[in-house]
């Protein structure tokens, strides 16, 4: 009786804490679409001049309209640095989790993972300085960038350093959950090492790796402020990614304090905010599908 007390009573705290946090999560939502909406409902701004336009002038009075709210630029800003992010930190991910797990996996799992995680508990702060003083003036005396090396290089190559290792450590705990016998099926079918790798486990680790790279993007796309330190602030399109330009968080970063409550500025900056909740949404729903896809191919639904 007192073990099946325990138990329903452990069952009781893990679901109000799981509903605690669905609740939560609800929460957010609706206050970011309440606050996010104001532009369109109060200042009467259309959702195509906030998405497609680059003309940004919002006015600073609360309750003052007529200004102009066109985001384009920031969202450009976040889509190029975090793909550049992406392009970067994903091969060296998932060649670091093959490492870890399946070339060297004793010295992996007590040296180098260990080694890679300790990487995620740095403070973005520091990885901005570290941009801002070795990385821009590297690109700028090297490639000749036209603004001193603020750029989308800088701020791509800052975001890959600060998504690999989310990517390598869940990549790495996908490898490792793709069961040896597959792999002793292939040795016994006469296989390589690397032919094992290539097309038996990172396909059966895909939905994972998948969901690393996808965590490590949104991590990117919600990373203000080391990008903001390296990626030169201007309200323009870059011409190439020796360019510097703006996104989403460092703008409302540099923004939300300085605006008025209830102005057509500050509602254009939670309109950003919203943006950035439905992309975090979105990735994770992809993540889902991604998931049942895996299982119903492999019949495991």
């Amino acid at each position: 009786m007192k073990k099946n007390s325990k138990g329903r009573g452990g069952m009781v705290v893990v679901t109000i804490c799981g509903l605690f946090l669905i609740a939560l999560t609800v929460t957010i939502g609706v206050f970011l679409f309440i606050k996010g909406n104001v532009t369109f409902t109060t200042f009467h701004h259309s959702i195509g001049e906030f998405l497609f336009s680059s003309d940004w002038n919002p006015t600073d009075m609360a309750g003052q309209g007529g200004g102009t709210v066109g985001a384009a630029v920031y969202i450009f800003g976040s889509l190029v640095t975090c793909g550049l992010a992406l392009l970067i930190a994903v091969p060296f991910s998932l060649a670091a989790a093959i490492f870890i797990t399946e070339i060297a996996p004793d010295a992996g799992t007590r040296i180098f993972q260990p080694a890679i995680e300790i990487f995620v508990g740095i403070p973005s702060v520091v990885y901005g300085w570290l941009g801002l003083t070795i990385l821009v003036p590297f690109i700028r005396d090297v490639f000749h960038a036209p603004m001193g090396g603020y750029s989308v290089l800088a701020a791509g190559i800052v975001l890959a350093i600060m998504i690999f290792p989310t990517i390598t450590t869940v990549s790495a705990d996908a490898i490792r959950g793709v069961p040896d016998s597959y792999r002793k099926a292939s040795f016994g079918l006469g296989s390589t090492r690397w032919q094992v790798i290539w097309h038996i486990v990172l396909p059966a680790a895909f939905p994972g790796i998948m969901t690393g790279v996808i965590l490590g993007l949104t991590r990117a796309f919600g990373e203000a402020l080391a990008v903001a330190m390296v990626i030169g602030k201007t309200r323009a399109f870059p011409a190439n990614i020796l360019s510097p330009t703006n996104n989403l968080t460092a703008a409302i970063a540099a923004d939300m304090g300085n605006t008025a409550n209830g102005g057509e500025h500050n509602a254009a900056l939670w309109t950003m905010g919203l943006l950035l909740f439905i992309i975090s949404i979105v990735c994770i729903i992809i993540i889902h599908l991604i998931s049942a896809h895996n299982k119903k191919k492999t019949g495991m639904a």
